[in-house]
């Protein structure tokens, strides 16, 4: 293929996954096809009907911007402005944490227990670090009749969460708050679930984290000190005041920290039905206790 070629879709696909394999992308194609999707204005699947129409060169001056920003690291999700999580799409930005395929599992076992609550009045559940909004507005969306409160320590993330719960046409049914987890609520307020994707990588493993999420995504999503189990202790101790008797917790947590989890909250006292539910994986990843009936 000399340069004199035209630039068609095609080309334009090959060469740039051949570009990005050698900067180190994992997901080269697919990430090629998304950048070129979203400088065409097409869904990515549209791409595979048109592999032999040349692109104008405003088209591929976009798409040649985009390239070069996720060859330097930057995350395909930051450059689209949005992710998919649950079949829904949020929008995200660098003032949140791009959701992860592992943490659906945390809505699975949440709506799983919902669907089992048996209280008088809608069941009341609280997101805490919320980030993007997309735990507590997939449960908004899956689970209609529950109430549902979402906090996280950043206003920037909560304008985020705002965004996508109008997106998805869930504002009026989340009340959206500025907390440290839990401590800024009301003092006596109780939930029936407490449901958290804290920050659980240990600061110490920053040497070995992948530069996109290392360079791009909020540390303060992501790290935790005590080895990546600060907040969750911190979590563990704040629900069993927030949970009423009978409640659950449900919180991620990372495969390398799981035990030491596991004994954080058995040592705690005043939970029961103490479980860990693993990932596609195989992996241990969700954390899931029992408030104490007395």
């Amino acid at each position: 293929m000399t340069d004199n070629e035209p630039w068609t879709i095609g080309r334009l696909l090959k060469w740039t996954t051949d570009y990005l394999q050698t900067q180190g992308s994992d997901s080269a194609r697919l990430d090629a096809e998304l950048l070129l999707a979203s400088a065409c204005d097409c869904q990515r699947i549209v791409l595979y009907t048109r592999f032999d129409e040349v692109v104008d060169d405003s088209i591929r001056s976009q798409f040649r911007a985009l390239v070069k920003k996720r060859s330097a690291g930057m995350p395909v999700a930051y450059l689209l402005g949005f992710k998919e999580f649950y079949s829904l799409e949020f929008k995200v930005d660098q003032n949140v944490l791009i959701p992860r395929p592992e943490t659906e599992h945390l809505v699975i076992e949440t709506l799983d227990r919902l669907k089992l609550y048996q209280g008088d009045s809608p069941a009341r559940v609280i997101d805490v670090g919320t980030g993007s909004g997309a735990v507590a507005i997939t449960l908004a969306k899956e689970s209609p009749q529950t109430e549902l409160t979402a906090v996280d320590i950043s206003k920037p993330a909560l304008n985020i969460a705002h965004k996508n719960a109008v997106k998805h046409q869930v504002q009026d049914r989340i009340r959206l708050l500025e907390s440290d987890l839990m401590t800024n609520l009301p003092e006596q307020e109780q939930f029936d679930f407490v449901v958290s994707n804290p920050p659980y990588i240990g600061e110490n493993e920053k040497p070995e984290m992948p530069r996109d999420v290392l360079d791009f995504e909020p540390h303060i999503a992501l790290f935790a000190e005590e080895e990546g189990l600060a907040l969750i202790r911190r979590l563990v101790e704040e629900s069993k005041t927030r949970l009423v008797p009978g409640g659950w917790l449900l919180m991620e947590m990372g495969p390398v920290i799981s035990d030491r989890a596991v004994e954080i909250i058995t040592n705690s006292g005043g939970y029961q039905q103490i479980e860990v539910v693993k990932d596609l994986a195989q992996l241990p990843r969700i954390l899931v206790a029992q408030r104490a009936l007395n």
